[in-house]
């Protein structure tokens, strides 16, 4: 989740309409061309510069951005996402339909498509990757590992708990048919995930990719995970730098659609945001990742290119209720939220383009409704909220994470500051709680350690579920009473909501629920939806940024 779209939430399969639906798309993605009408140049090498080194290079395994970065050259899903959008498109899956009842899926494939390894994509090697991953076993089950399949399709084929997933059918060598246990929102754009993406049943059995091995708290991953990556996608896998993190992939010259223009994409992991842009001024790199909206103006007047993401995220101010028996009480909550000086903090710490959130997801989606509970910013209110609740001079255990970048959160520590500054000023007393993202910070908040924390999420595809249903749909989330009494109630709630196939009730459903969880839940405060960053050198033309930070490289070339 370590992970935003600008399409109005429309789309057919997105609002799950009753009835047959057929979904189609072009054969190819489009091409971005910023170099005035000249045709795009091919040959060369790009270096593009992330924020941390991949984990591993099977996306089934994997939940960390730079794995996926790899991920979206390399492999394929049978549905894409529209660049620039969020929007489904064909993939591997050039068309698929629906039963009226939402169950039945199926998918019409492109013909004619190779894996890297030479062996033939058709609907059997489809459905070995579905039944792949239905059929994960030990390690391979644990939401560590497979984090994605557990968030979307649940349990396994050992029927230890409820999954989407049915089965799937090769009906002939170019249909598919998957059938789910239940009518989503969410089904089949799933499919577009790096983590669902098809990968070759030839290498994946070669090299044993589901030989995952834990010991102690940590996982051993198999030679596929760490260097066999195979795919369909126009890059290949070439090799992999681990003293450096650097990846190097190459032109795939069998790829079934239009060739990259790049000989060579290198994908460097420099953590510090800072050496990323001093890679970029000195010509080490062509580009880079989130680069500070501090730097923008400057970035842009050294004549580099600064490419905007659509804001497709939320940043919250959680509100823990399982330590602190206070902040039980709607009164406290409805202080902090009226505590937080939203619209001053985003002048302050957010790039333009930033605005302040009111759902716990942007606007662009089915269900938003201006028609919220508003915490507009009154210190005073906040004071006689705390006043009426007993609950003057609360203390509260503060988590902010370190090490840390994420588009809905530019600077932590800044955000941090400006928050406590608010809190503090109404009396509240705070002990602060630092640790890396990845160094216990995120471990402590799904353990409900914190009370009050920062969090977020940007998207992964164009339905609510993947918002609130990602944040409250367990009963015992991190949010939830001891009782987990409203946490019951509202993770039945979602569930209902995203599992009705008629697109007009599902809408007022989301409605209701986002009234419910700023007025009677409010299980955090919504601060912003912020626009993130990319930024390559003049002489790169074509990428294009995706608010899905799904940005591909086939379309890229170097002037």
């Amino acid at each position: 989740m370590v992970q935003t779209r600008r399409v109005r939430a429309g789309r057919l399969v997105a609002l799950g309409l009753a009835g047959a639906v057929v979904l189609s798309a072009c054969a190819e993605s489009q091409r971005g061309n910023d170099q005035g009408g000249a045709a795009p140049k091919s040959g060369g090498t790009m270096t593009f510069a992330t924020e941390g080194a991949p984990k591993l290079f099977d996306p089934f395994f994997a939940s960390d951005g730079a794995t996926f970065r790899t991920s979206q050259q390399v492999f394929e899903g049978l549905i894409e996402f529209k660049p620039g959008t969020a929007e489904a498109e064909a993939g591997l899956a050039e068309k698929w339909s629906s039963t009226p009842d939402g169950k039945t899926w199926t998918f019409n494939l492109r013909k004619g498509v190779k894996f890297h390894d030479g062996s033939e994509f058709n609907a059997e090697a489809a459905c070995f990757n579905f039944n792949r991953w239905y059929n994960q076993k030990g390690a391979g089950q644990s939401p560590a590992v497979s984090s994605y399949w557990n968030d979307n399709f649940g349990g396994f084929a050992d029927g230890a708990k409820p999954s989407l997933f049915k089965s799937c059918t090769a009906t002939d060598p170019a249909t598919a048919v998957v059938e789910v246990t239940s009518s989503t929102s969410k089904f089949p754009d799933i499919l577009g995930l790096p983590s669902f993406a098809i990968q070759s049943p030839t290498a994946l059995k070669q090299y044993n990719a589901d030989n995952v091995v834990q010991q102690g708290d940590s996982f051993v991953f198999p030679e596929y995970a760490q260097s066999h990556p195979t795919g369909t996608g126009p890059f290949k896998f070439a090799k992999y730098d681990k003293a450096n993190g650097t990846v190097e992939l190459v032109r795939n010259e069998d790829y079934w659609g239009t060739k990259t223009f790049l000989d060579k994409l290198i994908l460097r992991a420099i953590p510090d945001e800072t050496a990323r842009k001093q890679a970029l001024q000195s010509g080490d790199v062509q580009g880079y990742d989130l680069p500070s909206p501090a730097d923008w103006e400057q970035l842009k007047k050294d004549g580099h290119k600064l490419l905007i993401r659509p804001a497709f995220n939320v940043m919250y101010v959680g509100i823990g209720q399982k330590n602190n028996p206070k902040l039980r009480d709607l009164k406290v909550r409805q202080a902090i939220a009226h505590a937080i000086d939203r619209e001053g903090l985003i002048k302050q710490q957010y790039p333009e383009g930033a605005k302040v959130a009111e759902n716990f997801y942007p606007d662009t989606m089915f269900g938003w409704t201006s028609d919220v509970q508003k915490y507009e910013y009154s210190p005073d209110k906040a004071k006689a909220l705390l006043a009426e609740a007993g609950a003057t001079g609360l203390e509260v255990n503060f988590y902010w994470p370190t090490e840390v970048t994420r588009p809905y959160m530019p600077s932590p520590r800044d955000i941090f500051g400006f928050i406590r500054g608010n809190l503090e000023a109404i009396g509240m007393k705070l002990n602060v709680i630092s640790k890396p993202w990845n160094g216990g910070y995120l471990e402590d908040i799904d353990q409900a350690k914190a009370d009050v924390f920062l969090l977020g999420w940007n998207g992964d595809y164009n339905t609510p579920d993947n918002f609130i249903g990602s944040f409250f749909s367990d009963p015992d989330n991190r949010f939830s009473t001891v009782s987990a009494t409203w946490g019951t109630q509202l993770s039945g709630e979602l569930k209902a909501a995203d599992a009705e196939p008629d697109a007009a009730k599902r809408k007022a459903m989301y409605e209701a629920l986002n009234k419910k969880l700023k007025a009677e839940y409010l299980p955090g405060v919504p601060i912003a939806h912020s626009p993130p960053a990319l930024v390559t050198s003049a002489k790169v033309s074509g990428l294009v940024a995706s608010p899905l930070t799904d940005e591909r490289f086939n379309t890229v070339s170097l002037g």
